[in-house]
């Protein structure tokens, strides 16, 4: 294959994606909605969680023309509201997810 042809994830799009990382496994994702739950052990026990996690921040990440992410904190707060609903029952995600939102892609 050429290096012409292939293409990557814009930078803006790379930091989001790292800093998302970072602050799930730092524990310190949306401290505030996830203020002394600690859904990193619920996470490493039950995969599919921790996929769905990084499913919903890409299917919620938005990118601009140029590559610019537009609403990476958007995507991460969607994101803890699912861990929050996962790990806390009495939790209610407000607006409701939409499918989208959830969507699995690839193999």
């Amino acid at each position: 294959m050429e290096d012409d042809l292939v293409t990557h994830l814009p930078t803006d799009v790379r930091a989001a994606l790292r800093l998302f990382a970072f602050y799930l496994g730092n524990g310190t994702l949306d401290v505030d909605l996830l203020d002394g739950i600690d859904y990193r052990a619920h996470l490493l026990a039950f995969g599919s969680d921790l996929e769905m996690v990084f499913a919903i921040f890409s299917n919620v990440l938005e990118v601009d023309d140029h590559g610019q992410t537009l609403n990476d904190g958007d995507a991460q707060y969607r994101a803890a509201q699912w861990i929050r609903g996962r790990c806390d029952p009495g939790y209610q995600v407000e607006p409701p997810f939409e499918a989208w939102e959830t969507e699995l892609h690839g193999p």
